[in-house]
Formats: C-alpha cells, sequence, structure tokens
C-alpha cells in the first residue's frame, strides 16, 4: 500500500452522489471490504442509517453512519481504502482501552490530537481483518451514545 500522507481522499465531485456503482469503480479492492461491514452493520442488532453529503468545507463526500440522529462514526473514501472516524469524550478513554482491538488502534486513540473536547479514533481500513475492530468500536460507541 502507498504511504498514507500520499494517499488521496477521493469523492470530490459534488454532482456525483456517492452510489454502489461509483464506490466499487473508485474504490477497487476496498469496495468488497466496505461492502462487508455494511452488511455486517446491517444484519446486526444496530439500526444504523448511511448519510451520504457533500461538504464544502473540506471539498468532499462523507457518510455519516447514525443510529436515529446520533452519530456512530464517519467514513471516508481513500485510494486504497476507506477511512473510519469515530470521536469519544475523555470518559470513554478507560473504554476504548479495554477493548480487544488492535494495539496500533489504541496507541493512536491515545497520542492523538483532541479536538476540542473530543478524541477522535480513526482508522484507515484496507482489508477485511480490520472489520472486526471496527465492530468493536462500534459496539461500544452504540452502547454508550449517553
Amino acid at each position: 500500500m502507498k504511504n498514507e500522507k500520499f494517499m488521496m481522499q477521493l469523492l470530490k465531485n459534488p454532482a456525483l452522489y456517492p452510489s454502489d456503482e461509483l464506490l466499487h469503480q473508485v474504490m477497487g479492492d476496498s469496495f468488497e471490504v466496505f461492502s462487508e461491514l455494511r452488511e455486517l452493520l446491517t444484519i446486526s442488532h444496530f439500526t444504523f442509517n448511511y448519510e451520504w453529503n457533500y461538504y464544502k468545507d473540506g471539498k468532499s463526500w462523507l457518510c455519516k453512519v447514525v443510529n436515529k440522529k446520533k452519530t456512530i462514526f464517519w467514513l471516508s473514501v481513500w485510494e486504497f481504502s476507506f477511512k473510519t472516524g469515530f470521536y469519544f469524550t475523555e470518559k470513554h478513554r478507560t473504554g476504548i482501552n479495554d477493548l480487544n482491538i488492535d494495539d496500533e488502534i489504541k496507541k493512536d486513540f491515545n497520542e492523538g490530537k483532541p479536538i476540542g473536547k473530543l478524541l477522535p479514533l480513526a482508522i484507515t481500513v484496507t482489508n477485511r481483518d480490520q472489520i472486526k475492530d471496527i465492530l468493536k468500536i462500534t459496539d461500544y460507541k452504540f452502547k454508550n451514545l449517553n
């Protein structure tokens, strides 16, 4: 995989809604991982909606994965991958660190710079092995929405 610093974010055209056909075209092999994640989230106990919106400030399409009106995570499409972005507060730091997820995710989470009072947890997804960690973090977020 290319160095992440040089990966480009895709879906920059505001006129092209990110349909499955377009996503498959631009994501290549990552589309199958994305589809598997979406399917697993759909058949689980979660009741999520996927809201694609074009954001002028970032000049790209982002997907907001929500439960009712609460955002669970954000998803963006990049060359060779897609990224999930979760946001937590300080009170959730211990809970994230207690999850049985990849240590590199925890390290990045603990070393990340806060955005106001929110702590970002981002995962660059390049293979299906990462889905299990995303599902664990999603489950934690879902159970701790308040």
